[in-house]
């Protein structure tokens, strides 16, 4: 919300040394969060006077219509001749009043004004539009015409309000209230221990039988509908420059009167308020819920379809606006003109349900001034001040006479009160108010409050964001000041720490990111669709997804059965900005319901829910394993002068599972497999004991090419939380033994379709407990000296003896056993035999 310093000081008499970062350093301190103060006018330099144009001369010649002009502008310029002045604009004519900048003034941006010759002609000075002035677009595309009883030569300045300060306050979405200028004054008000000028205190005459006829079909949608109408109003009147101005400061843009004046009062008292041309409206003013499929052109032009839940206003032909949201096209208030414009309009200040307009607006993507106001709180008591404000305005603005029908349909309804002990906010803060500072601070906000030990507390109508105890001890608190709270660190019980659980989290993000991985965290939600990319069966038990009734996103309303689909999108992502060598990795939650999850119970919010009352709750979850991914795409190990580097391949994607498996302290195992969406010949499932925990490998190239990855993309995904499992608690230290290593090595001709794990592991067993460390060192496949569909693997065995140093046939004797047993579970042959 932009709140005009200038605007504001009416409503509160603040010190004249007062500058708006004063202003801001206060509201802050009282809870608003202003982000920044913009300076209008920075810089701005005179003189800048009201002129009349006295002749336009057409230059030709130029690539675009250029203007030569005189314009009188009295004695500003010191010898009262005409200015001379070169012009590109066409939207003014002989006689019209414009804003000058003689030369020697100094316009926004330190743009310095001389006299030059430019076109043929000397120009001395500029005819201004509103950008050039730091104005914004008043929508007339070209430069400011002014109405004609401003005098020649008026400090244009002044008249154009061009220096002021802007607070710009991000409003939270309890404090609807702050969404006018009448809110933050209050606030403004408090903070400086000064009295408010309520705008919202004015004579509203009494409801009564000739207003305008409105039916109300919905009072929980609308509980409040107050109807005014005005008559007479001059088709050609005008937006005076004072109201453009402050309109435009709050980031609004003038349109015409009638819609000025009620986006005016809108900004000024909090109240939506809407303008109805009168001889559009037929029949009665009517509030009720769409039915399924109705139709209705809304302002901006678009014809939307209605959902039944939308609150809609009517009049006998069926809709004609989006209740507190957007008006219809069909009875919008016409432009100012000497026969078609509006010179009757009905006012429409009501107030809506909260979560019906935010629904609507999010239902139909459809964010208004009005809705960002409905669905945060307005006041229902301004309802009738702000329809008579707007009607006041009209009438002085335009000559119209305001009709003495008033029309104000309420549901019964009565104060919001809150019992509280005196001494809660001193319970929450830590600090002794007592209950005179807390009764006083109660009243700053609005609230009557009477009671000694537990208080009373009855809510004013502008503030429905306290309705709990904890809500009134958070005002307190805030206008005593939070930076006067005490400081106090919190005293854990001693030996208590990070879970067995969380110290895993905690080395796998270690060792990844020591591995050269950078964690992604990507938001858990995700879109059906990506399933058909990654190639997932119909029967795929990662397809069963939990929908989100309102998601964030629509084209993405499941939770995430999988971590791949987010960090192959962040892969993409970086891919396609210019990052081709990419390393990513994830640990996080993923949600898989199995369809036995039962309907879950309404907690109570009267008292603490008991265990069996949880345990029911927890009990409607999914499950929710967590797990840990990682993603490669182009080089591995760069290129340099250290070598010609390698590309990221299958085998990264499964050490990089080894790497968690050493984390765990769990034994991994590796076996050949076939699982979307990796490549079934580059698949790798991963096992911990007889436990499958995941899969690693290369992507199949049609998973590739759906979500236009890198060529040769490889993944790793695995349970973590299985992995946990799998482990065999603490690491022990290993005995470093004082002997030497005997190494032999051993060179196995296998069919090329035989894991090389698989053949690892035959060797391991039979090599014995002699066996200290093996590693594969080399694969070769040549089908001349090997034959066809063979391949030859070769392994480094270390051998060692705790308690002596092996003799050479003891060394041998293991390997033997080793290839012995390989040949017999995998058809191995020594190679060279």
């Amino acid at each position: 919300m932009r709140i005009p310093l200038s605007w504001l000081r009416e409503y509160v008499d603040l010190p004249a040394t007062e500058t708006g970062r004063d202003v801001q350093a206060k509201l802050v301190s009282a809870g608003l969060e202003v982000e920044t103060v913009e300076q209008l006018g920075a810089g701005l330099k005179g003189p800048l006077v009201v002129g009349q144009v006295l002749t336009i001369e057409e230059l030709e010649g130029f690539k675009k219509p250029i203007r030569f002009c005189t314009v009188n502008v009295g004695q500003a310029n010191g010898t009262g001749e005409p200015q001379e002045i070169v012009c590109g604009a066409r939207n003014f004519a002989v006689g019209d009043k414009v804003v000058v900048v003689l030369p020697g003034a100094v316009l926004p941006g330190d743009f310095a004004i001389a006299a030059r010759k430019t076109y043929g002609k000397t120009s001395h000075g500029m005819i201004c539009s509103g950008d050039e002035l730091g104005m914004g677009d008043d929508g007339s595309g070209g430069i400011i015409v002014l109405p004609p009883e401003h005098e020649v030569g008026t400090d244009a300045i002044e008249l154009l309000e061009l220096v002021d300060e802007v607070l710009d306050i991000a409003v939270t979405a309890n404090r609807g209230d702050c969404l006018s200028i009448r809110g933050v004054a209050r606030e403004a008000a408090i903070a400086y221990g000064l009295p408010l000028r309520d705008p919202a205190l004015l004579d509203v005459p009494t409801p009564n039988a000739d207003g305008y006829p409105v039916r109300i079909t919905d009072r929980r949608g609308c509980d409040r509908f107050t109807a005014r109408t005005i008559g007479g109003l001059s088709p050609e009147a005008r937006s005076p420059i004072w109201l453009q101005r402050r309109l435009q400061k709050v980031g609004m843009r003038p349109i015409s009167l009638a819609v000025d004046v009620t986006n005016y009062v809108m900004m000024e008292l909090g109240q939506p308020l809407h303008a109805y041309d009168r001889s559009l409206v037929q029949g009665a003013i009517g509030v009720r819920r769409a039915e399924q499929g109705e139709q209705l052109v809304t302002l901006d032009g678009t014809k939307r379809k209605l959902d039944a839940e939308d609150l809609v206003i009517t009049d006998d032909r069926g809709p004609i606006g989006l209740a507190g949201v957007m008006g219809g096209a069909n009875t919008e208030i016409a432009d100012h003109a000497e026969d078609t414009g509006t010179t009757d309009v009905v006012i429409e200040a009501a107030h809506f349900d909260a979560v019906s307009i935010a629904r609507t607006a999010r239902r139909h993507k459809l964010s208004s001034e009005a809705s960002k106001r409905f669905e945060r709180g307005v006041d229902p008591q301004a309802a009738s001040a702000a329809a008579q404000r707007a009607v006041d305005l009209l009438a002085l603005l335009a000559g119209g006479k305001a009709e003495p029908g008033v029309t104000e349909v309420v549901a019964p309804s009565g104060p919001h009160t809150i019992t509280v002990p005196a001494d809660h906010p001193d319970k929450v803060a830590g600090v002794a108010y007592g209950r005179e500072t807390v009764v006083r601070r109660l009243q700053a906000v609005g609230c009557d409050a009477y009671g000694q030990d537990v208080l009373t507390v009855t809510v004013p109508s502008w503030r429905p964001d306290l309705v709990d105890p904890n809500d009134l001890a958070e005002e307190v608190i805030r206008l005593e000041g939070y930076e006067n709270l005490p400081s106090t660190l919190p005293k854990p019980p001693a030996g208590r720490g990070l879970t067995a659980r969380q110290r895993l989290h905690r080395r796998v993000g270690r060792a990844l990111a020591g591995a050269g991985y950078v964690e992604a965290l990507n938001y858990p939600f995700l879109g059906e669709g990506v399933f058909d990319q990654l190639g997932l069966a119909a029967d795929d038990a990662r397809r069963k997804v939990v929908k989100l009734i309102n998601p964030l996103n629509d084209e993405e309303p499941a939770l995430r059965t999988t971590l791949l689909p987010g960090l192959l999108s962040a892969l993409r992502r970086n891919d396609g900005r210019g990052s081709h060598d990419l390393a990513l990795f994830e640990t996080g939650l993923v949600f898989r319901p199995t369809g036995e999850e039962i309907a879950p119970v309404r907690l109570p919010v009267d008292r603490r829910p008991t265990d069996e009352e949880i345990a029911g709750l927890n009990a409607a979850l999914p499950a929710q394993p967590r797990r840990a991914a990682v993603v490669l795409a182009g080089a591995r190990e760069q290129a340099g002068w250290w070598g010609k580097g390698r590309p990221a391949d299958w085998a990264d994607a499964i050490e990089a599972a080894r790497i968690l498996a050493r984390e765990a302290h769990a034994e991994l195992t590796v076996r050949a497999d076939r699982h979307e969406p990796w490549h079934p010949g580059r698949c790798a499932a991963l096992y911990a004991g007889d436990q499958l925990i995941g899969h690693a490998g290369e992507l199949h190239p049609r998973v590739v090419k759906a979500l236009n990855l890198p060529e040769r993309t490889c993944a790793m995904e695995l349970d973590l939380d299985a992995l946990e499992q799998a482990g065999t608690g603490p690491l022990e230290a290993p005995r470093i033994s004082t002997f030497p290593v005997a190494t032999q090595d051993v060179a196995l001709i296998v069919d090329r379709t035989v894991p090389a794990a698989e053949v690892e592991q035959a060797l391991r067993e039979g090599a014995g407990e002699l066996l200290e460390s093996i590693r594969l060192f080399d694969v070769y496949e040549n089908a001349e000296q090997l034959g066809d569909d063979k391949k030859s693997l070769a392994y480094a065995l270390g051998f060692r003896a705790g308690d002596r140093t092996l003799k050479a046939d003891e060394a041998s004797a293991a390997r033997d056993a080793a290839v012995a047993l390989a040949a017999e579970r995998t058809g191995a042959v020594l190679r060279g035999a």
